[in-house]
């Protein structure tokens, strides 16, 4: 395997763990679980590198699993950003991102996001 190639995949990977990390740190600061938006920021970085591996690779179980990860990092990225533009009044409420059932999941069993990185 080509060096350029190796150094690129654990250049990858170490971003996409470094989430962790931030995650750790950021609920041990606030005494709870929490998802800071920087965790989301680092599944998009490391999962986009980890796919152009996979990719590079041609190993199609890793392109599925870094692709379809992808999706669900930029949906939650995209709630955050509706959700701050919605606070700051320049999005109605409502709509299916606002619902309480939907919503609930998220700030009840696994922490909530904050905007810190």
């Amino acid at each position: 395997m080509e060096t350029w190639l190796l150094v690129l995949g654990f250049a990858a990977q170490g971003l996409f763990a470094a989430r962790f990390l931030v995650q750790w740190i950021a609920s041990e600061r606030a005494r709870r679980s929490i998802v800071p938006i920087s965790f989301w920021f680092l599944s998009v970085c490391g999962g986009t590198l980890l796919l152009v591996y996979a990719v590079l690779r041609r190993d199609p179980v890793f392109i599925l699993g870094q692709a379809s990860g992808l999706i669900i990092y930029s949906r939650n990225l995209y709630l955050i950003y509706r959700e701050h533009k919605r606070k700051q009044g320049q999005l109605p409420e409502g709509g299916p991102e606002t619902h309480p059932e939907s919503s609930a999941a998220f700030q009840s069993g696994g922490g909530t996001h904050e905007d810190q990185s």
